[in-house]
């Protein structure tokens, strides 16, 4: 089943753990957001440094191991197979320091992202 859903197109490098180089390629990738069409705030943890599993985040946030961050949700997979068609080494380092990362979310930060318009894309569940 098909939806109408907005993008994002990433405009500048986001911050994060990844390499310049793997966080540079993001520039250009139009993104459909999975959460809402505007900004919001959520708590986060690195890609890398980040806990693993669904019981550890839930206790790295009662710990007050996050931060805050106001962004956009897109999921994980999805960003690291567009991202794959302009910068498949950048989506290859993604694969493989962050496996546990590609089921679920990534929030980019939003001063580096242009709202754009909706586009048709598939339903899924994350």
């Amino acid at each position: 089943m098909k939806n109408e859903t907005r993008k994002i197109g990433i405009v500048q490098a986001p911050a994060g753990e990844a390499p310049l180089w793997v966080r540079e390629a993001w520039v250009g990738i139009d993104l459909p957001l999975v959460r809402g069409n505007r900004s919001r705030k959520y708590r986060a943890f690195g890609a890398l440094s980040g806990p693993k599993t669904f019981w550890r985040q839930i206790w790295g946030l009662v710990r007050g191991r996050t931060f805050p961050i106001q962004g956009y949700v897109v999921r994980a997979d999805l960003a690291i197979e567009l991202l794959s068609t302009s910068a498949p080494v950048a989506a290859e380092w993604w694969r493989e320091n962050t496996p546990d990362l590609l089921r679920g979310i990534l929030i980019f930060e939003e001063e580096v992202c242009r709202l754009l318009g909706t586009a048709s894309v598939a339903s899924h569940e994350i």
